[in-house]
């Protein structure tokens, strides 16, 4: 069977999953939801798409008074999962959940069979991570940054770090730390963060740059130890955690954005109910706390605004991908 045949299926399954009906597009937004709803998070499960993506379902269900089935297609560095999305009938009942990676992927991957700015229509940005330097504090012996930089910078090429997958916000964000700091660290992908995260706490791999999100509980479950939080202030849900400006990398600020779209052609009158339902989920008692939990703040920005944000990460991160000299491995 050939790719392409592969991608046929899979979109043809998700579309089934999603329970789209051929009708014009004011007829589909209206009633909205008279069924369940599928999004697409282009990530395997316990990464940190899912650790805000699984209670946002949840609490949408409530609100929407239909399910949110949640669809993970992990690989290319989310890039596999976006691609299928785009592909999905426009009729309100499919949504996407990217991430910062996709902002970056524009940059890396030369042939996207997807625009995102072009296919998708911006709905909101959903949370926004601080990342973290985490290390196995059995393989890294170093007990702050400073320590660590050392170990790098006197054993080149001996410390790897897990990542999402090439082209990734954790991959591109090691990529910026090693630039800035002067050191050699050898990138590992892998199919997600889940997987990532999993090996570091393993012992597999020696450090990750990874969001708040995913590693939160396993930091304060002591498997692994946070040395930095990326940008200019501390985290509250991690007071000790020393910030990037504070140890002398001012200029080291990265965060991991989630967002949500759908695909184009999507009725304005349904991305209008679905983005009121996801500001009532997020609004609850549950998602505030969970999302301080995970080190996130609840942004307030959508449609245009949201367009505005994500073309900016994409100018961004090109140029970060061209100084760097990323590439795919």
């Amino acid at each position: 069977m050939t790719q392409q045949s592969f991608q046929r299926r899979d979109v043809l399954r998700v579309a089934a999953a999603a329970g789209a009906v051929a009708l014009c597009g004011g007829a589909r937004a209206q009633g909205w939801p008279t069924k369940p709803v599928t999004m697409v998070v282009p990530f395997p499960a316990g990464g940190g798409t899912d650790a805000f993506a699984r209670p946002l379902s949840a609490q949408f269900s409530r609100a929407a008074g239909q399910t949110l089935v949640i669809d993970n297609r992990g690989g290319a560095g989310g890039t596999v999962g976006a691609s299928i999305a785009a592909k999905l009938p426009a009729d309100g009942y499919a949504l996407f959940m990217g991430a910062v990676h996709h902002a970056i992927a524009p940059s890396i991957y030369p042939k996207l069979d997807y625009d995102l700015e072009k296919d998708f229509v911006p709905l909101m940005l959903l949370a926004n991570v601080p990342q973290v330097v985490v290390v196995n504090p059995k393989r890294v012996q170093a007990a702050t940054i400073q320590e660590l930089i050392a170990t790098a910078k006197r054993n080149p090429g001996k410390l790897n770090y897990g990542s999402a997958g090439s082209g990734t916000s954790h991959h591109l964000a090691g990529e910026l730390f090693k630039l800035q700091t002067g050191t050699f660290i050898t990138h590992i992908p892998y199919r997600g963060a889940g997987p990532a995260l999993s090996d570091l706490i393993a012992g597999n791999v020696d450090l990750m740059f990874d969001g708040l999100g995913s590693s939160a509980q396993h930091i304060k479950g002591g498997r692994i130890k946070a040395l930095m939080v990326a940008g200019a202030k501390r985290n509250p849900a991690f007071p000790d955690v020393p910030c990037a400006a504070e140890v002398g990398l001012p200029d080291y600020t990265v965060t991991t954005w989630y967002g949500l779209w759908a695909p184009k052609g999507t009725p304005a009158e349904a991305q209008t109910q679905i983005i009121d339902t996801m500001k009532k989920a997020l609004g609850t008692d549950e998602l505030k706390a969970i999302w301080a939990q995970n080190g996130s703040e609840i942004p307030n920005v959508t449609n245009a605004a949201y367009g505005r944000f994500v073309n900016a990460e994409i100018k961004r991160w090109a140029t970060v991908v061209k100084a760097s000299g990323a590439k795919l491995e």
